[in-house]
């Protein structure tokens, strides 16, 4: 048998190698789509041919995203994570050959297709696996790992472009397969997601793994046995309930979710950071920047996105997902006002920019060409705290279990969508609008402050079952931050139920029938069922945990 690791840090470390994928695909395109080799090699693709080969992995993601939910349900949170690993790893291959247009178009699809299997996969085992008090920070680091794969591409892209010939981005592009080859293997030594085990009635496994994180090992720890029984009621509730479709996702009671958790993801892109990263160098060039200096101007950039995406890795937990993303949207809005506005006012219409007919104008002001420069530093160092992690942490939280893996594959295909459109529109956009482009996103990000505000509750501080009661309660997302999960009807109906539940002891499996469980029989591991309470004093020492040990203090917020 493998040897498991518990720890919750370094499972969620492992497993964002995942987001890094994304990361890695963003910068070897950017690095290389104003390099003069690659232009050659291509026979000089304009714009709609370039913005086809950028958005074919956000095509090839958005058939990922959807396929994504129904093999996580059947094979596992973990299992789906690493077969994301095998096609990236088969994508990375086709591009690292490439002989043509058509060929890079084909391996940057089947690159996509294991990103949007990632992408919407691993914030939902990381969620499913993380104590509710540290949740956003370890689904964050998805984000972090986007960032590191961004930054460390593009120096890899930028120190290969100094090589002669296609073998430049061949190699770059080969490189790629280094973190799909430890994805895959770093995930043999991590436990599987203790909420997909629960729905397939391995019971002790998902007890054991809850044991691990939440008590130190200890299956009779107080939180262990509240959050198990937690999980029984929800899977309960669920077997009462027909298989989940993509169509109930829409049905009543689903459909403001659904539409939250799909708006945050379409916000993500609409807030213009692609338009940053994917062509980050015609920004720099339009500022006067080009060749190796702009390459240099636009790794500042990355830095920035590594460097600032830590706060909210270490403070989203206290800080709440709503003010994050309110205040990001709101600083980005300015931001882009501010680049859109200062290029508008000094720049002019340029039939083309150092050969490149795709970009039309430039600013020759020196001044406004630094200060387009800082601005777009601000912008992404404001998207990285806020929006680039909080987007994935939110959608990973509020939806109730048995629809989670299929409603963030269905949600994250929306974020591919607008990549997709956005990869390809953007440069043709550059061409024919130049500078209002930035006031379009600048604009999408005012609408999304107001969107947030009133449609988006608060989910720090909350086990994912509780997230559900704040749903299905109407809690106004205003006042959802100031809610005790404990004070609502339903909850307390929850714990009423558990308090007068006299539980027999653990060697007594058949008590949590009423609650959904299965018998022994029914258990892969042939083991008994851990009871919650009981009673009987002269249980004390049995293994089961005496009622009064969890008190009105032991409140699940």
């Amino acid at each position: 048998m493998v040897l498991k690791t518990y720890n919750p840090y370094v499972v969620a470390a492992a497993a964002t190698i995942g987001g890094m994928l994304f990361g890695f695909d963003v910068s070897s395109v950017s690095a290389f789509v104003d390099n003069p080799t690659y232009r050659e090699f291509l026979n000089y693709p304009d714009d709609v041919k370039q913005g086809g080969i950028t958005s074919a992995m956000a095509g090839g993601s958005f058939f990922g995203s959807l396929i994504s939910g129904r093999i996580s349900d059947i094979l596992g949170r973990r299992y789906s994570i690493q077969c994301g690993a095998i096609i990236w790893m088969i994508g990375s291959l086709v591009q690292c050959t490439v002989q043509n247009t058509t060929q890079l178009i084909i391996g940057r699809l089947i690159s996509g297709v294991a990103i949007g299997i990632c992408s919407s996969q691993v914030p939902v085992y990381i969620a499913e696996l993380s104590p509710k008090k540290i949740r956003g920070r370890l689904v964050g680091l998805f984000q972090w790992a986007i960032t590191w794969g961004i930054m460390i591409m593009f120096f890899i892209s930028y120190g290969c472009s100094f090589m002669t010939g296609a073998k430049s981005f061949r190699i770059a592009w080969g490189l790629q397969i280094v973190p799909g080859v430890l994805l895959l293997s770093a995930l043999v030594f991590f436990p599987e997601s203790p909420r997909w085990l629960a729905t397939k009635d391995r019971w002790d496994e998902a007890t054991n793994v809850i044991a691990h994180i939440q008590g130190g090992g200890d299956m009779d720890h107080p939180d262990v046995l509240l959050e198990m029984q937690e999980i029984r009621e929800v899977v309960r509730i669920d077997r009462m309930s027909k298989d989940v479709s993509i169509f109930d996702l829409f049905a009543p009671g689903s459909r403001l979710r659904t539409f939250v958790g799909a708006s945050v993801q379409m916000w993500q892109q609409l807030t213009g950071i692609n338009v940053m990263m994917y062509y980050v160098v015609y920004t720099f060039a339009m500022a006067g920047y080009d060749g190796n200096a702009g390459l240099i101007s636009s790794s500042i950039q990355y830095v920035v996105n590594v460097i600032m995406t830590v706060p909210a890795i270490l403070f989203i937990d206290k800080w709440g997902r709503r003010p994050l993303l309110l205040t990001g949207s709101t600083f980005m809005a300015l931001w882009l006002f501010l680049v859109g506005g200062i290029m508008g006012h000094y720049g002019h219409y340029v039939d083309s920019l150092n050969g490149n007919s795709g970009i039309k104008w430039t600013v020759p002001n020196r001044s406004a060409a630094l200060s387009i420069i800082a601005f777009n530093y601000l912008f992404v160092g404001t998207f990285a705290p806020s929006w680039g992690p909080g987007a994935w942490i939110y959608v990973s939280e509020i939806f109730p279990l048995k629809q989670r893996a299929l409603a963030n594959g269905f949600c994250a295909s929306i974020n591919w969508t607008f990549n997709f459109l956005l990869a390809f529109c953007v440069p043709p956009g550059f061409k024919y609008i130049q500078w209002r482009v930035y006031i379009i996103f600048a604009i999408f990000c005012v609408i999304m402050t107001f969107h947030v505000f009133f449609m988006f509750p608060e989910t720090k501080g909350k086990t994912l079952e509780e997230v559900d009661l704040i749903w299905e309660e109407n809690i106004a997302p205003w006042k959802s931050g100031r809610i005790e999960v404990a004070d609502l009807e339903v909850h307390r109906d929850l714990r009423s139920r558990v308090e007068k539940d006299k539980t027999p002891r653990r060697e007594d499996p058949s008590a949590f029938h009423e609650l959904g469980d299965v018998s022994s029989s029914n258990n892969s591991s042939g083991t008994s069922t851990p009871a919650l309470y009981s009673d009987d004093p002269g249980e004390e020492n049995s293994g089961a945990v005496d009622r009064t040990s969890i008190d009105s203090n032991s409140r699940l917020i």
